[in-house]
């Protein structure tokens, strides 16, 4: 509910500043440098898929099943789409968090807390509510995985080792980032670009080709899906590992022009 209603809210402010005539913002119609940038970002809107299995699990009839998709994902483009252009038109400067761009200017001489007031204030914190959501869940999440990863269920360990290591070692790396800088742009393409361009393309193309090689063993030629993709060929898979290549040595090479730079 609160993320449905900051986006709203954010869009609907930044509408009215454009309809008003106050907007600043003046984009250049394209900026190649910055693409490198773009491909960490992706990675974030690849987080969108975690949605489909409880999206198609209650599906009984699966024939419609990719228009339903199409329409779901166009809304989610629609909503993104609304968010950014309105923003990048509406504010002369785009903070790397967005919400900052709405916080309350500290020279007001009203000091009064009126209802614009408030939603600045809401706005400002609501990174702070998804975070203090988000967070304890992926740390419990990153701490089971590093237990699976690395604890045998045959050996016993002590209650240090099993109880305070593992969460120690997925709380303390990030709230180091965290204290250490706050170039949120720089972080995301950092993550986007290698850790993320792994998850999003060399690991579901890896999954792919071995299921395929299993299902294929166990089930033979003789049985179609019906639900099969259209880019069969493995050459399909090497593309997407080409270009995952291909985002680590662009946003690599931006990092190191960005160095030289500075």
């Amino acid at each position: 509910i609160f993320y449905f209603k900051a986006m709203g809210a954010m869009i609907t402010w930044a509408v009215i500043l454009l309809i008003n005539g106050e907007n600043k913002g003046h984009p250049p119609m394209a900026k190649f440098t910055k693409l490198p940038e773009l491909f960490g970002v992706c990675v974030y809107s690849f987080m969108c898929h975690h949605s489909l299995p409880s999206l198609v699990t209650p599906i009984s009839e699966k024939k419609s099943l990719f228009k339903l998709l199409a329409a779901d994902y166009s809304l989610i483009l629609i909503f993104y789409n609304l968010l950014a252009l309105t923003g990048v038109f509406a504010f002369s400067h785009l903070n790397d968090l967005y919400t900052l761009n709405f916080q309350p200017d500290p020279c007001r001489s009203n000091k009064n807390i009126t209802p614009l007031y408030c939603l600045q204030v809401f706005l400002l914190l609501f990174p702070v509510f998804t975070l203090s959501t988000n967070f304890p869940i992926i740390a419990i999440t990153l701490r089971n995985n590093l237990k699976g990863l690395f604890l045998r269920e045959t050996r016993r360990y002590s209650f240090f080792v099993s109880h305070c290591l593992f969460p120690l070692l997925a709380i303390i790396p990030p709230t180091v980032v965290g204290l250490v800088t706050s170039n949120v742009e720089f972080l995301v393409g950092v993550t986007g670009a290698y850790a993320g361009s792994i998850i999003q393309y060399v690991v579901p193309a890896t999954l792919v080709y071995f299921a395929r090689k299993i299902t294929l063993q166990r089930i033979g030629m003789g049985v179609k899906n019906p639900f099969r993709s259209p880019l069969q060929h493995n050459i399909f898979l090497g593309v997407i590992c080409l270009w995952a290549v291909v985002c680590q040595i662009l946003v690599s090479l931006y990092l190191f022009k960005q160095d030289d730079g500075s």
